[in-house]
């Protein structure tokens, strides 16, 4: 990741403020109550998600692939909407928030692909790149850390993210738009506990 990368002490600070926001909203308070104090980077518009888990398994990743709102606005908002509102899962429930684990995903401005298709691959590099596919209405985003996780390699990528777009998995191949992107990603080791920058 190029440029605009976070100190480590300013990703400790996006994900206890990320989960600060959920908190909040499960003890009935404004989401933006009692938030960590934060540095000027946090004014600064900022594409990120947050990806919540619980005991290894995904329950929540919303968040913003373009950097059109401050990064603080963008924590709180995709805690929140991660927590409560992904169409996925069911809301989080106080009793489940002690066994969840908060991640910290921000992004560089997305790249679009261009030139033959047939060279997309050469052009992304498995857990440093993200992809956005775009085809009209629909658009799909996986983050770099997907695609490591899966052991996809980059055609496999390319069309999982056709799929997140519901669109057919070849369709990067007739028209769909592809944008990478980079993200330096903040995690906890465990509910609560340290928070340490990934290599995914």
């Amino acid at each position: 990741m190029s440029k605009n990368i976070l100190l480590a002490s300013e990703g400790v600070l996006a994900v206890k403020t990320a989960r600060q926001a959920i908190s909040n909203v499960l003890d009935g308070k404004d989401a933006e109550s009692d938030l960590p104090s934060l540095p000027v980077i946090f004014s600064e518009k900022r594409g990120a998600f947050v990806t919540l888990e619980k005991e290894g398994d995904l329950r929540g990743c919303i968040g913003y692939p373009y950097p059109v709102l401050p990064f603080k606005e963008v924590l709180v908002k995709s805690a929140v909407a991660a927590a409560f509102e992904d169409p996925r899962f069911f809301p989080i429930e106080k009793k489940d928030f002690s066994k969840l684990t908060v991640e910290v995903t921000t992004l560089t401005l997305p790249e679009l692909l261009e030139g033959a298709f047939t060279q997309y691959s050469n052009m992304i590099q498995i857990g440093r790149h993200g992809l956005i596919a775009e085809y009209g209405e629909h658009r799909g985003l996986l983050l770099p850390q997907v695609a490591a996780e899966q052991g996809w390699d980059a055609i496999e990528f390319l069309c999982q993210t056709c799929v997140k777009a519901e669109l057919t998995p070849m369709m990067w191949k007739y028209g769909a738009k592809i944008y990478r992107f980079e993200g330096q990603i903040f995690r906890e080791t465990e509910p609560g506990g340290a928070i340490v920058e990934s290599d995914e």
